[in-house]
């Protein structure tokens, strides 16, 4: 049996990013749009800064988000200073990159120029350099103001401590962005590298370890997480700016940690990759007793196994959050909502009628919304009813069920930017075998 060590390896080559070149070409072709409308010349390197996840080398296989500064030249400070000068910036840029890609999808979006590729976009910030080194860039919210970025100090920051850590501090960052993506933790990049870099500057357990005690860092991670308080912004690693919470982790991060130690004490059994995987999701390695089996057996009954997953249809990189509820009714006339029952730790009974929606959430509009309905447990296989299919939701962001048979239930839902889930969320609906009244 392969080691634990060597599969934590073959996870985090998984979360390698695969198309490297084809992002390098497209930050070198916006780079030489603007050196020849800022400075007359076409460089494709000059003048640019990597940022963000991808900068940080942090990113992973899904990143669909990068970030790019372009410097600007300091003799150019007062052709923007002045009232309307970060909208005028910023516009200037854009209309540069769309001179010179006149097809690619390319629009000013408060605090960035926006340039959508098929499977990716970038955000370019045209900045102006400090004598301390960081960088003003222009928010053109209310009126328009200058704002200080400071990415040069958390790159640093990322390299100094991933190089004291024995290279952990990166592999545990992109673990983190497996777990978000699995779970739909709505958390940003530069949050989830200031999380790792604070939890391994805690603690001298990891300094000199590598995959083979990745299944005890996970644990412990996951650990500090759950204990942390719940506040609006972390200082970040490096520069100490302001990282804004988007939204709570700690519970997801409890689950994660009790899964870990499940996990953990399956070490050695067919069933281990199966829970790290529970955790991580489809990039954690898996047994070829674990693949997907086409029929699904329990006793003498048998079903086929229809399940789809979203991560076949869709590149991942969640980065919002999405809210989904569920109003239980009889007879035309609602009852509760199901988040209700189950705070209290009651099942569903049959019979009634299930109404999903979205309650809440914090992606930019337009998004699409598809919905997946899985019945698990012995009544579903017997019924051969497994269902799990992704359908395209019709409009209005709500789906209804009915409760036909008992088990354990899953309804979930991924929302899609450009192709790209960038959202999830999922209930669990536990339907009652006894008494229908």
């Amino acid at each position: 049996m392969v080691g634990l060590g060597e599969i934590f390896s073959e996870f985090l080559s998984n979360l390698q990013i695969d198309n490297a070149e084809t992002i390098s070409m497209r930050y070198g072709e916006i780079t030489a749009a603007l050196n020849k409308e800022f400075r007359d010349t076409e460089s494709k390197t000059d003048n640019r800064l990597q940022v963000g996840s991808y900068g940080r080398s942090s990113a992973i296989k899904e990143i669909s988000d990068l970030d790019m500064l372009y410097i600007m030249p300091s003799t150019a400070w007062d052709d923007y200073c002045g009232d309307g000068g970060q909208y005028k910036l910023l516009d200037t840029a854009s209309n540069a990159i769309k001179a010179r890609y006149p097809k690619t999808d390319i629009f000013v979006d408060r605090l960035v120029v926006r340039v959508l590729y098929q499977n990716f976009h970038v955000e370019v910030q045209p900045v102006f350099e400090t004598d301390d080194g960081s960088f003003k860039y222009p928010d053109t919210y209310n009126g328009g103001n200058w704002k200080i970025t400071k990415p040069r100090e958390e790159i640093d920051a990322m390299s100094e401590v991933d190089e004291r850590k024995n290279g952990n501090l990166r592999r545990l960052a992109k673990m983190t962005r497996a777990w978000k993506n699995k779970h739909g933790v709505g958390i940003g990049g530069l949050l989830i590298d200031t999380l790792a870099h604070n939890f391994l500057e805690s603690t001298k357990d990891y300094d000199e370890k590598s995959f083979l005690y990745f299944d005890w860092m996970s644990r412990d991670f996951f650990s500090y997480l759950a204990a942390l308080p719940e506040q609006e912004y972390f200082a970040a690693l490096g520069s100490g700016q302001r990282v804004r919470v988007k939204s709570k982790f700690q519970k997801k991060a409890k689950k994660a940690y009790e899964l870990c130690l499940k996990a953990i004490e399956a070490e050695g059994r067919p069933t281990q990759n199966a829970k790290w995987r529970k955790i991580y999701g489809r990039p954690f390695p898996t047994d070829t007793a674990e693949l997907k089996k086409s029929t699904l057996v329990e006793g003498s009954y048998s079903a086929s196994n229809t399940e789809e997953f979203f991560e076949n249809r869709f590149r991942y990189d969640v980065r919002y959050n999405i809210r989904l509820e569920c109003e239980v009714s009889q007879n035309g006339f609602r009852e509760y909502l199901l988040s209700e029952r189950i705070a209290r730790g009651l099942r569903l009974r049959r019979k009634r009628s299930l109404r999903f929606f979205v309650a809440a959430h914090d992606i930019p509009e337009p998004f699409d919304l598809y919905w997946k309905v899985l019945n698990r447990g012995a009544e579903a296989i017997r019924r051969n009813n497994i269902r799990g299919q992704i359908v395209e939701d019709a409009g209005h962001r709500e789906r209804t069920e009915t409760t036909n048979f008992y088990g354990d239930h899953i309804v979930e839902c991924a929302a899609v930017k450009n192709g790209v889930v960038v959202a999830t969320d999922r209930i669990r609906v536990p339907i009652d075998g006894e008494s229908d009244g």
